[in-house]
């Protein structure tokens, strides 16, 4: 078996059209042991880089089927450790719901200790941030103490004791998807739908998930932009994981605007806070509890989605989430009493206010715009070895279809240091779009995705 045979497979071959000029490619579908060759060899080192470039240059131009995007998954998950839960002495179901990133994206955090004061187990591997999108793992880590580095003992049992935990991924899990991300970035493919959906599938099984609800972002904060692609990655993500054996359900969510009223790492874990004692914002609140009531179907604990967020609302009327979510906190070398009494305090002492500049109503406030400006406030970062500023962020007062005068405050702005303050204001301002009416409400469903929809 050779690199150049399995590359030309998926380039395809080039064949005469019936013009006699045009050429036509035609790419062929590989094996489950070809797709093997390349990642093991990738891994191990017996296949350059240069040919790995070439072979993921194939698949963005002509794609995967689902069995393919598949068995690249499987064979990315086998390429280092597999957390096995129930080898363990570890009873399920294990659910767990993955985001493709937005701006105030803080679900996760709020939604593992509802999930699991319902009886499902919620083994979460979460990343940090980078661009403009925000990092779970950099917003947990914001409480201080707090260890993120967990080793699989530690994770396992974090789980046992509280239903979930929260880790990120070690140099053992899935290292070719590390090593093949790595030259997706430098190649110019990170946006190939079937690398995406096996990066992500190959992190969510090897921590051990069983079924998937996975949030796929859709608007100007999101990596999709549009719903068409969003629409393909999420039916991608589904049909692969359903071809993998996985319960999966996607939901396609608004992005367009931040989410919820807190951006930045300490401020969202604060919003969390509110969320699990039933004063958090209606879109956060909302859309978690969606989330909730798949997860809950998914894990054989409610026969439809309504009854599933009937049983996340109560659980969240009886405490039982708070008191997990402040055990854990407790668990992974946070203080819960500090933490309790930081919030609705603890600020960056450099400090902007945004007012409104002209009367009517807010008819956009742009996701990007706000995680860029973000990122120069120091709450996300453009490198992965930057640092980040867990007392930066912003409080937002107003939302779109919210009605101002001139001067009304429309956000608090803490950042690093005062020197990013002016670069980050002017940002803000330009995410602004002010209207003389009411603009038109985007939903913040936009749809949602079965294997029955493929």
């Amino acid at each position: 078996m050779k690199a150049t045979d399995i590359i030309a497979k998926k380039r395809g071959t080039f064949v005469r059209g019936e013009d006699g000029t045009k050429k036509i490619a035609q790419s062929t579908a590989l094996t489950r042991e070809e797709i093997a060759f390349m990642v093991s060899g990738y891994v191990e080192g017996t296949i350059p880089d240069y040919q790995i470039a070439s072979w993921l240059m194939a698949i963005y131009f002509n794609g995967m089927t689902f069995e393919e995007t598949g068995m690249l998954t499987d064979v990315m998950l086998r390429s280092g450790d597999v957390i096995d839960l129930r080898a363990a002495r570890l009873s399920g179901p294990f659910v767990d719901k993955h985001s493709t990133g937005g701006v105030g994206d803080k679900l996760s955090l709020p939604l593992a200790p509802i999930v699991a004061a319902c009886g499902i187990k919620v083994p979460m591997m979460s990343g940090r941030a980078l661009g403009h999108t925000g990092g779970t793992l950099d917003k947990l880590e914001a409480i201080t103490g707090y260890k993120t580095g967990l080793s699989v003992e530690q994770f396992r049992n974090y789980i046992k004791k509280t239903g979930f935990a929260m880790t990120g991924q070690t140099k053992e899990i899935v290292p070719a998807d590390r090593l093949i991300y790595a030259l997706r970035d430098v190649t110019a493919t990170v946006e190939s739908v079937p690398l995406i959906t096996a990066s992500i599938l190959s992190k969510k099984v090897a921590e051990g998930a069983e079924a998937l609800v996975f949030d796929v972002k859709c608007g100007s904060g999101a990596f999709m932009k549009t719903l068409a692609e969003a629409e393909a990655l999420a039916k991608s993500l589904v049909g692969t994981g359903t071809a993998m054996g996985k319960k999966v359900i996607a939901m396609i969510t608004n992005m367009n605007e931040p989410l919820g009223n807190a951006v930045g790492n300490f401020l969202e874990m604060e919003e969390t806070y509110n969320v699990l004692q039933g004063n958090g914002p209606k879109d956060v609140t909302d859309l978690t509890l969606q989330l909730a009531g798949w997860m809950l179907v998914l894990g054989g604990k409610a026969a439809s989605k309504e009854e599933g967020i009937q049983k996340a609302q109560e659980a969240l009327r009886s405490g039982k989430p708070t008191e997990l979510f402040l055990e854990n906190v407790a668990l992974q070398g946070g203080n819960p009493q500090q933490f309790v009494a930081e919030c609705g305090k603890r600020r960056s002492p450099h400090t902007c206010r945004i007012k409104a500049e002209q009367d009517g109503f807010i008819a956009d406030i742009d996701a990007f715009k706000i995680g860029i400006a973000g990122v120069n406030l120091g709450v996300g970062r453009n490198k992965t070895t930057d640092a980040v500023c867990p007392d930066a962020g912003m409080i937002l007062h107003k939302h779109v279809g919210d009605a101002v005068k001139k001067g009304d405050l429309i956000m608090d702005v803490y950042g690093k240091d005062a020197e990013c303050l002016p670069a980050a204001s002017d940002m803000i301002k330009t995410a602004i779009r002010y209207a003389a009416e009411k603009p038109q409400m985007r939903p913040l469903v936009f749809k949602e995705i079965s294997a029955a929809d493929l």
